[in-house]
């Protein structure tokens, strides 16, 4: 007579050293995605914004002198003809506002802003227009009592928003609080399609339609009932299909390459990495370094720049955005496409490349 033994079986416990490790691992995990987030926003600094300034030569010189004294190394001049250049190369997105001085003596500056640019630059020139008037004013009225002659008439120095921010969005929160789920969206769209779609190139087919399909719905979100962006509704979309697809395609092209692996590619690179040099939450010079220039070569920067392009700016050069966001989707379904090549010549088909990582899938 046999009797089998109901001795419950135990799990062992994880080691102390493994414990440990998961445990700092974590905590420095934590650390990186802190730094990444709050690093641009203690170390941005505005410096070299360009303006433009339009007036006579020693006016120009005057101001520059004076401005490069009191705030160094902050605005970067650029010498115009006159106030309709100044306001051709605001629409072009080539300057953030520009400063008009008088061309005859008692004629008052006018400063050019544009708080669709940047509301932040464009209340630091509203300050530095009070600034010009409170100086002209003393100057005039130390003037006129050297001369003995009365107080002369306050000068105002007129304050003009050439591209005004949409009333929908008078401080421009919703532009800016409308990339980060772009980028969330364009996350979740790659690391969904790369887990519950199987083969390479239906995964290139899923982000083609999942990309087309999110531009008319965000934009429909965005435009239609936030009126967070303005301009025309289908170039939008497209801007966002783009964006969509330039972050989500990279990483099921990485994923048809190397395994569920690739999946990181959206957090680390796209989300760490990309996202806080993005300049969306803050003009690109306010980045220390050459960062803000770096991050526009991203999906995040690249979109959130073509966006504020097709909304408020439709004179600017926009190109260099389009190719970005156009080249970080073609480089990512050209990886699926060579992923599904590379398994379909004999290593392995595409149901087992999908699931490398995961042996249970791989040999069910």
């Amino acid at each position: 007579m046999s009797t089998s033994s109901s001795a419950p079986v135990h799990t062992p416990h994880t080691p102390i050293g493994r414990v440990l490790a998961i445990a700092v691992a974590l905590a420095v995990v934590v650390g990186v995605v802190v730094l990444a987030f709050a690093w641009p926003s203690v170390t941005a600094e505005p410096h070299n914004l360009p303006v433009a300034v339009a007036g006579p030569e020693q006016s120009v010189t005057a101001l520059e002198d004076a401005v490069q004294a009191k705030q160094p190394d902050v605005l970067a001049f650029q010498t115009v003809d006159d106030r309709d250049a100044a306001v051709t190369a605001i629409e072009k997105r080539e300057v953030y506002g520009a400063i008009i001085l008088g061309a005859a003596p008692g004629v008052a500056p006018e400063v050019l802003t544009s708080s669709a640019a940047n509301l932040a630059v464009s209340q630091l020139l509203t300050g530095l227009g009070g600034t010009l008037e409170a100086q002209i004013n003393a100057q005039a009225a130390a003037a006129a009592a050297a001369a003995g002659a009365p107080a002369p008439a306050h000068i105002t120095v007129a304050v003009t928003d050439v591209v005004p921010l949409a009333s929908t969005d008078p401080r421009g929160t919703g532009l800016t609080a409308a990339m980060f789920p772009l980028v969330m969206g364009g996350m979740i769209g790659g690391i969904a399609i790369s887990i519950a779609v199987i083969g390479a190139l239906r995964r290139v087919l899923a982000v083609v339609v999942y990309s087309a399909v999110g531009g008319v719905l965000l934009t429909g979100i965005l435009a239609g009932w936030f009126g967070v962006l303005q301009g025309d509704f289908w170039t939008q979309a497209a801007v966002i299909a783009l964006a969509l697809a330039a972050i989500a395609a990279p990483i099921t092209g990485v994923v048809a390459l190397i395994g569920r692996a690739g999946i990181a590619v959206g957090p680390i690179v796209m989300m760490l990495f990309a996202n806080p040099i993005s300049g969306a939450a803050m003009p690109r010079e306010f980045l220390p370094g050459v960062w803000g220039q770096v991050g526009q070569w991203f999906p995040p920067g690249a979109a959130a720049n073509l966006l504020r392009d097709v909304s408020y700016f439709p004179q600017a050069d926009a190109s260099f955005s389009w190719l970005v966001l156009a080249g970080w989707t073609v480089g990512g379904l050209l990886l699926s496409v060579i992923g599904h090549f590379r398994t379909a010549g004999g290593a392995e088909p595409d149901e087992l490349a999908a699931h490398e990582d995961d042996p249970v899938s791989a040999t069910a």
